[in-house]
């Protein structure tokens, strides 16, 4: 191993190297592409880093100065990302390699100008190394090394495209190494395409799933789902713990919810922004907050040194999820705990990702509100306070205190301030497992009464019951069935409770609204009876038409012609008398002339004779007219004398000149048109009269 690298681990405390660093280490895969399977939280990222270190360095100890990037390191998450980066940083310190990230939501102009300034190592996630590629803002003309850390997850986000295309573009002579979780076809086909006789490790950790891991499985209510969680936080109350849901809009509420429960909460999701994703991770670290509520986006690779429980408040859709998830706990040789919360018709959804990730999983309730108490009794028992000596400025205090309160008082306020510290337990229902639902016992003994409101006065069962619980003086269990009808309707109260509903109501049996109750001696009579004919119903003279006994069929082959009925009489017209039909009547009432009596039609429309007072327009286009022939208007002449006119352009139908003669509309007038009939009273068109 190169020096300046052992003694980076050694810096940090590595003692041994876990099985998938000693399996990539080996020299004689030294320049070889490598596809490597080993669980969540076994050091594939330190492994990685050991296995490129030759590739990169060679016989040196040292890297020379930065320039066009010698490996890239590419990561399906912002966070997996910088999480490689930092691991990478204190890794190669010693050696001096210069590590630059390139990740969505960072600024691009920082990353570029980084990369101008040179880096030995990039560590990015697909689609932003895809843009500074594209952009020319990246040489990858010196790439010695790729690495797909989590090449199961990338495919899975869509990210197949992208990382072809960096493939294509790096070097031929570069070393691949694939690193994921599981191997499935997808990753065996892009190794075939992009590794060259790339070598399978396997490490042995991969048949027995997460040794360090306690996994729970918990039955709960439907309603108290939430409420189990925050029993589950409170009865383990971990350093770190991480509580997965499946929709942002989820780790929204549950943010709210435990945090005006008081629990220290941040959030993590695909919608935050980048800088309040990596302040909500450094907060954990820091210890600043506690519990974590996040969508899958923090279920790959992501390492919390004090990450002790895992809650899944959604289950995830498939095994492999499942196996992520928890794998954020117990790395390293840490124990941890995954909870998973299990609603009753769940179950069996749960037990398929059970079954398909092989785990051994412990089925049980969730903590109730007394085993909350009595674990938080066990470790203010074993609080290391008791032992701790007394300040030496409270000294005249503690003293104080004894003198002032009894051992007793001193004890129950020590109590009491420890609770207010901690957020309360909650009381759960009993959990009920599919198929053990009990069918409801016999109601009993019971009397009938009838209500007068029904279904077309808007009445329900779910109105009527909490009526009669308020005003009766019932409770659900004392009112049986509910049946609405059109005008009114009937319901079943308990024998035993009818006393005290007939005292609560009085002698006017009076509910709400203006609705009666009235007692009946014998339950109503709730058959159907026979559908009324409707709309399709059958008609009066008999079933539908095509089920009406039309009598037998006469035989075809002994049919005689003159045995036959007679033909049907054809329908009288217009001309025979009163009894004509209406369609057989002429279109127009006034009587058309004989067709020999007709006058011949002309194509040709005769112009009327001029009117008097007008005299012809000269035709365009003649002798004395240069311009092109245009269609003849006939203008009126002007009236004589200083008669005013009656409103400028609009016609008049009584003015007269000082001559006596009358003054007609001009041409352009529209109301003297001809109208067909069937158009009169109609507005618009064109030539139309518009209806005063």
């Amino acid at each position: 191993m190169i020096q300046t690298i052992a003694d980076a681990l050694a810096q940090q405390g590595y003692e041994t190297l876990t099985a998938v660093q000693e399996a990539v280490t080996d020299p004689a895969l030294n320049d070889a592409d490598l596809l490597v399977s080993a669980q969540t939280g076994s050091g594939k990222t330190v492994g990685f880093g050991l296995a490129i270190a030759p590739t990169l360095l060679g016989d040196d100890t040292h890297f020379g100065q930065a320039g066009a990037p010698l490996a890239l390191i590419i990561a399906p998450t912002r966070e997996l990302a910088m999480q490689v980066s930092r691991e990478l940083t204190w890794l190669y310190g010693k050696a001096g390699a210069v590590v630059t990230t390139c990740v969505g939501g960072m600024d691009t102009r920082t990353e570029r100008r980084a990369l101008d300034r040179g880096a030995h190592i990039v560590v990015a996630t697909p689609g932003r190394l895809c843009d500074h590629i594209k952009r020319n803002n990246i040489n990858l003309d010196a790439i010695r090394a790729v690495v797909l850390d989590e090449a199961d997850e990338m495919l899975d986000l869509g990210f197949r495209e992208d990382l072809e295309f960096i493939l294509s573009e790096s070097p031929e002579e570069r070393r691949t190494l694939l690193f994921s979780a599981t191997v499935p076809a997808a990753i065996a086909k892009l190794a075939k395409s992009y590794q060259r006789d790339a070598q399978r490790i396997t490490t042995v950790g991969e048949t027995k799933q997460h040794s360090d891991i306690e996994y729970r499985a918990l039955n709960v209510h439907p309603r108290d789902t939430e409420n189990a969680i925050i029993n589950v936080l409170r009865f383990y109350e971990a350093k770190n713990a991480i509580v997965f849901c499946n929709t942002r809009a989820a780790v929204a509420r549950l943010t709210t919810r435990f945090t005006n429960r008081g629990f220290s909460v941040v959030a993590l999701s695909g919608e935050l922004t980048q800088s309040e994703r990596t302040n909500a991770l450094q907060a954990l670290r820091d210890g600043r907050a506690r519990v974590c509520i996040a969508t899958d986006v923090a279920a790959r690779g992501i390492d919390l040194p004090n990450l002790e429980l895992v809650i899944h408040a959604d289950l995830p859709s498939n095994s492999d999820t499942l196996l992520h998830r928890s794998g954020r706990t117990g790395r390293a040789g840490r124990k941890g705990v995954s909870a998973l919360i299990v609603p009753a018709k769940l179950r069996s959804k749960a037990n398929r990702l059970i079954g398909g990730a092989k785990l051994k999983v412990e089925w049980a309730a969730p903590p109730s509100a007394a085993e909350v108490n009595a674990a938080d009794e066990a470790r203010l028992l074993a609080d290391p306070a008791w032992s701790d000596p007394i300040p030496e400025d409270a000294e005249g205090f503690v003293a104080s205190l004894v003198e002032q309160f009894s051992a007793e008082q001193l004890a129950t306020a020590f109590v009491n301030l420890y609770r207010a510290r901690q957020s309360a337990p909650e009381e759960l229902a009993e959990p009920s497992a599919p198929g053990d639902d009990k069918p409801r016992p016999a109601f009993g003994k019971s009397v009938w009464f009838s209500i007068s409101t029904g279904r077309n006065d808007g009445a329900e069962p779910r109105t009527l019951l909490p009526m009669l619980c308020r005003r009766g003086d019932l409770t659900k269990d004392d009112i049986g069935a509910i049946r609405v009808q059109g005008s009114h309707s009937f319901v079943e109260v308990l024998e035993t409770s009818v006393p005290g509903l007939l005292a609560a109501l009085g002698g006017d049996m009076k509910l709400e609204d203006g609705a009666v109750l009235t007692q009946l001696d014998r339950a109503p009579d709730l058959a159907r009876g026979p559908k009324p004919a409707g709309k399709r119903g059958p008609k009066p003279g008999g079933g539908y038409k095509g089920d009406r006994d039309r009598g037998p069929r006469p035989p075809r082959d002994n049919y005689d012609p003159d045995a036959a009925p007679a033909p049907r009489k054809p329908r009288a017209k217009a001309a025979d008398g009163p009894g004509a039909a209406s369609f057989d009547k002429p279109k127009f009432d006034k009587p058309r002339a004989p067709k020999g009596e007709r006058p011949p039609k002309s194509h040709k429309t005769e112009r009327s004779p001029m009117k008097p007072g007008a005299t012809p327009k000269p035709k365009s286009g003649g002798e004395t007219s240069g311009k092109p022939k245009a269609k003849a208007v006939w203008k009126k002449e002007k009236p004589a004398g200083d008669a005013p006119r009656k409103g400028k352009g609009k016609p008049t139908t009584s003015a007269t000149t000082p001559g006596g003669e009358k003054s007609y509309k001009r041409a352009s007038d529209p109301s003297k048109r001809f109208t067909p009939p069937n158009k009169i009273g109609k507005q618009g068109g064109k030539g139309g009269s518009k209806s005063k």
